[in-house]
């Protein structure tokens, strides 16, 4: 019995794109998981886009297929990634799960694990209302919210500034964008992975006895 784990992010600069990929990689090492990762539709013209820089950042993960609402319905959990703006989920996750209307009148994602990770670029800019007001979207489809848990001995750590808590993974990148994910919270990243596939491989195992 296959567990189907999406990681659906957005990535203007690469941070959110490498905590995505420490959370596939914790969730693989859940036996019998399979793990996708996607990226949501970009809304920012490419002029824009080079301008800032962000063009040659996206380069490196041009290659992850873009999501579709319709992939949702596919999978066991659903683990999404967005940096914050402004204390909220960016434009281009919103207006991503803006779409999913159709799944919500079906109830297609009632029962299915949802999770959020993100990133900011200063300690206290906005990560855990960015992934709690996330939340409030899955919560409305009758998604089961996972997080990270305090049971990762990082979230308990005070010696040195990182994201993170037990809402979900996060990095803090700088005001300029140099700072890049510490070991430290690329282990917090993989723990909830793998912490979301386990919750969603005994979800599913225990529905298909029932």
């Amino acid at each position: 019995m296959t567990t189907k784990v999406q990681v659906i992010f957005y990535s203007m600069y690469g941070h959110i794109y490498q905590l995505a990929k420490a959370i596939a990689e914790g969730a693989r090492e859940v036996e019998g998981v399979e793990v996708e990762m996607l990226q949501v539709p970009e809304l920012v013209p490419d002029a824009v886009l080079e301008r800032s820089g962000a063009k040659t950042a996206r380069a490196a993960f041009e290659q992850i297929p873009v999501a579709t609402v319709d992939h949702l319905a596919d999978a066991d959990a659903i683990i999404f990634g967005t940096p914050t703006r402004f204390g909220n989920m960016t434009a281009q996750m919103r207006n991503f799960l803006d779409q999913t209307g159709g799944l919500w009148v079906k109830g297609t994602l009632v029962g299915k694990v949802g999770s959020v990770f993100t990133s900011t670029s200063t300690q206290h800019g906005g990560q855990e209302s960015t992934i709690l007001s996330t939340q409030i979207t899955l919560l409305h489809h009758g998604m089961v919210i996972v997080g990270a848990t305090f049971t990762h001995p990082n979230l308990s750590q005070i010696d040195e500034v990182m994201g993170g808590s037990p809402y979900g993974a996060a990095t803090i990148t700088g005001g300029n964008g140099a700072r890049q994910p510490s070991e430290k919270e690329l282990e917090i990243a993989r723990f909830q992975g793998r912490h979301v596939a386990e919750t969603a491989r005994k979800l599913k195992r225990g529905g298909e006895a029932a």
